[in-house]
């Protein structure tokens, strides 16, 4: 395979890790000759339809372009994303140093501050991408690079994303996707995921960075999820007494086993490992992850120009000399008694031409700019046609889809309230629009985190949708709510929707239609993982 070209560009070179789904090779692009990392995934690996296949591709390709809208140097800048064939590819930038794992094993035991510092780093990443939001999944060790200077570098943001959700659909296994030693409960469960999914994996890696080894190991994977699950971890001053009190706590709570009970989110986790972070200042060494906070933004010392001896400073440069015309004389004020024109008015938009452009840029899957067109022609068309007009609602009713469509959630909410408000006073709670504006607030409340408030939602909007007997939509609910409740902590409340959900859907479909086929398999999972005696 070495020497193949990937997307009409990219040679591949050398294979540089490599996991069940597939490769990440060091490649050539040869239109910009530069070195760069290549991911390739094998969808036709997947067992299952076609359907799953083509589904896996089609949501790569948007996941990887949300991704990429995150800007931060801790992120790994992403280049390309497509498909070549039968696989997937995403082009990243090379990064120079060592992965997380083969750090720690070439400094056993590792220092507690550099883990500190790692950790805060990492929180800075976390931040930056929950804000968006996106939430990795699969945060661990070999997907964070050391860089010489010290600075860490989160790989494969989005393509955990991409293979981790509605997994049980996709692999046709059971089975999440991930890394076991690294997962939250409820993504072992199958439930919904959030900010506080990766927060657990930073409390397991901060812990395996502390103490050497994962928090929970066993000789299967569905013994390490049992317990994730069930088991309480060991304090880390049992390993190293060493290790601050304050760093012990931060860690038990972040593998704390219901969400609600961890930090709050990344930022409240760096507060709290700011106190614990060097003092700037001190000596940093090569490959050393305090460097940092240590020397911010200081470049890596030319250790050859440091031995050279010190050249006296050269005198500033004199400026040239610039040639002076003499002023000119005043003119005369009669010249310009004339009337001044009036202020010219910009343009007015033209909303159908932007409309038609949205349209085009729609089908052709370009959503972030169709959102930017739309952003910028509201309040143009507002002013022109009025809040409340035919026009304006279908054009807010688009911009709220395609933000949705784009993954920006956080844009999103706002716009769906408002517009199932406005639809509320106009038709009632239990029109269909109304119900479905409240439907999609509730995703994005989901997406966003916010498990409690999504829940209420759902519960809100359930009753219409059983009452107006549309069954797809209210099955689509329960099993939302189902899962949300198994990612608080409530698996027994959730496992009873859940089977409830399977008997109704098994009664309306039958037992080979996919949400019964995926619903048995979920609850197989959870009795797996159930408390053994």
């Amino acid at each position: 395979m070495n020497g193949r070209v990937i997307g009409g560009r990219y040679e591949l070179a050398t294979v540089i890790g490599q996991g069940g789904m597939g490769q990440v090779w060091t490649a050539y692009d040869g239109r910009l000759d530069r070195r760069v990392a290549v991911k390739l995934l094998h969808p036709a690996g997947i067992a299952g339809p076609a359907t799953a296949a083509d589904e896996l591709r089609r949501r790569f390709v948007r996941e990887c372009r949300v991704t990429a809208q995150v800007d931060h140097p801790g992120l790994v800048t992403v280049h390309d994303a497509g498909s070549d064939g039968e696989d997937l590819y995403l082009v990243m930038q090379y990064v120079e140093g060592a992965d997380l794992s083969d750090h720690l094993a070439e400094n056993d035991p590792y220092p507690w501050v550099w883990a500190v510092c790692v950790a805060a780093q990492l929180c800075a990443v976390l931040a930056a991408v929950h804000a968006v939001p996106i939430v990795h999944r699969d945060l661990k060790p070999r997907n964070v690079m050391v860089r010489p200077d010290g600075t860490v570098t989160v790989l494969d943001l989005g393509v955990a994303s991409v293979l981790d959700t509605d997994t049980t659909r996709l692999t046709h296994t059971g089975s999440p996707i991930g890394s076991p030693a690294y997962m939250a409960p409820e993504q072992a469960m199958g439930g919904a995921v959030g900010p506080y999914t990766d927060l657990y994996a930073l409390g397991a890696l901060l812990h395996e960075l502390l103490s050497g080894d994962v928090p929970f190991s066993g000789s299967t994977a569905l013994g390490v999820l049992h317990r994730h699950l069930y088991e309480p971890p060991r304090p880390i001053r049992q390993l190293r007494p060493e290790v601050p009190e304050a760093l012990e706590a931060l860690v038990l709570r972040l593998l704390a086993k219901d969400p609600r009970d961890r930090p709050s989110g990344a930022q409240e986790v760096y507060e709290h490992l700011l106190p614990l972070l060097p003092a700037r200042g001190a000596p940093a060494g090569p490959m050393d992850p305090t460097r940092p906070f240590l020397r911010p933004h200081a470049p890596w010392p030319d250790r050859t120009a440091a031995q050279a001896p010190q050249a006296p400073p050269a005198a500033p440069p004199v400026p040239a000399q610039i040639p002076v015309q003499p002023p000119s004389p005043p003119a005369d004020p009669r010249m310009y008694a004339t009337t001044p024109p009036p202020p010219s008015r910009p343009p007015r938009p033209d909303v159908a031409a932007a409309v038609d452009e949205v349209k085009r840029l729609l089908a052709e899957g370009s959503l972030t700019q169709a959102v930017d067109i739309l952003g910028g022609i509201l309040p143009a068309a507002a002013a022109e046609h009025g809040e409340g007009s035919p026009v304006v609602r279908i054009l807010r009713k688009q911009y709220a889809s395609t933000l949705m469509d784009d993954g920006q959630y956080r844009r999103a909410l706002p716009e769906l309230r408002r517009l199932a408000e406005d639809r509320a006073a106009e038709a009632g709670p239990a029109d269909p629009q109304t119900l479905q504006f409240r439907y999609d607030a509730a995703v994005c409340l989901e997406q966003l985190g916010e498990t409690a408030a999504a829940l209420a939602e759902f519960r809100a909007v359930l009753p219409f949708y059983e009452q107006a007997a549309d069954p797809a939509r209210a099955f689509d609910i329960r099993h939302r709510t189902g899962l949300l409740h198994l990612a608080t902590g409530e698996h027994a409340v959730g496992q009873a929707e859940l089977q409830r959900l399977l008997f109704d859907a098994e009664r309306a479909y039958g037992p080979y239609h996919p949400l019964p086929v995926d619903l048995c398999r979920a609850l197989e999972r959870q009795r797996l993982l159930g408390p053994r005696p």
